[in-house]
């Protein structure tokens, strides 16, 4: 990119935020987009999203890797950032890690996007009796976008409670972000194989693949490739920080450029430990080109999220 140097990526030389906005538009004003859509930012009740920030807080003693929260601010501040920095289309990901939490969440989220309309309205699952009743309400009250987190969930995306549920998303057509690469640590249900076995029973869902399935890339590539619904979320991949511990393999690049209409802009905001603007530089310096980059950073992420153009 041009027009300066840009940011460390853990944000040295002073906390990024409103004075990194306009290196953030300068970005997609070049490209001639009308800003950004980030299908993967986080928005949660706040004490949720303090103990979220505690687990990150404690990644660096646990592996000895430091995740300083990039943008530890007020919601209203996190919201005013993403519109200076030009982001037209966002969502509130949020995840439950154990029964009777989904519904409670589904409920601040829809409260959240009510009174912030450039939030697309997010919802949730988990496996537990029920789930089915709640998806359906969620998708027929405005829900845009779901959030499956089989990591922190802990939970098979083959419990038998959760088919229903698939299959009216299926039918529904919504996005499901869903966390279920191995990375930064493997659960129980993450990884490849499960989400093989999941598209093999309901072959017409549209999964968004987060962080590019991390660390498992080519078998996430190779789902898209064998499934039109299926789309790949930038989320921290290709950053300094994750081809530290997970590097994208270079051999791949040329699959990534093929699929270019199903991937989607992610960031992980609030909670990166970069500034924003990392993960753009990111994306351009993989040199895939000015359309693919037009692509990933607004038109693939506005028609998934069916946003204004």
């Amino acid at each position: 990119m041009s027009g300066g140097t840009e940011p460390e990526a853990h944000g040295a030389g002073g906390a990024p935020g409103a004075e990194e906005a306009p290196r953030v538009r300068e970005f997609w004003t070049r490209l001639g987009l009308p800003g950004l859509v980030d299908v993967h930012t986080h928005f949660m009740p706040e004490r949720v999203l303090r103990k979220v920030w505690a687990y990150f807080d404690a990644v660096g003693p646990m592996t000895g890797m430091e995740w300083p929260i990039t943008y530890r601010h007020e919601e209203d501040e996190r919201v005013a950032l993403l519109r200076e920095f030009g982001v037209r289309t966002f969502t509130s990901m949020l995840y439950p890690h154990k029964p009777g939490m989904a519904v409670w969440l589904n409920g601040w989220a829809e409260e959240f996007a009510a009174r912030t309309p450039d939030c697309a309205r997010t919802a949730t699952l988990f496996p537990e009796e029920g789930v089915a009743g709640y998806v359906r309400e969620a998708v027929e009250g405005g829900a845009r976008v779901f959030k499956s987190h089989l990591q922190v969930g802990g939970y098979d995306p083959l419990d038998p409670l959760l088919d229903p549920a698939w299959g009216l998303l299926a039918e529904a057509g919504t996005p499901v972000v869903i966390h279920c690469g191995s990375g930064p640590a493997p659960g129980r249900h993450t990884g490849p194989e499960p989400i093989a076995r999941l598209l093999a029973r309901h072959p017409r869902l549209r999964l968004v693949v987060a962080h590019m399935g991390m660390p498992e890339y080519a078998d996430f590539l190779g789902l898209a490739e064998r499934y039109a619904g299926v789309h790949l979320d930038t989320t921290m991949a290709f950053t300094d920080f994750s081809e530290a511990m997970a590097p994208f393999p270079k051999e791949e690049r040329g699959r990534l450029a093929d699929l270019g209409d199903r991937v989607v802009l992610g960031t992980d905001f609030p909670n990166i430990p970069y500034p924003y603007l990392h993960q753009l530089m990111a994306l351009e310096r993989l040199e895939l080109g000015d359309d693919w980059l037009r692509a990933v950073c607004h038109a693939n992420g506005a028609r998934l999220l069916g946003a204004a153009s």
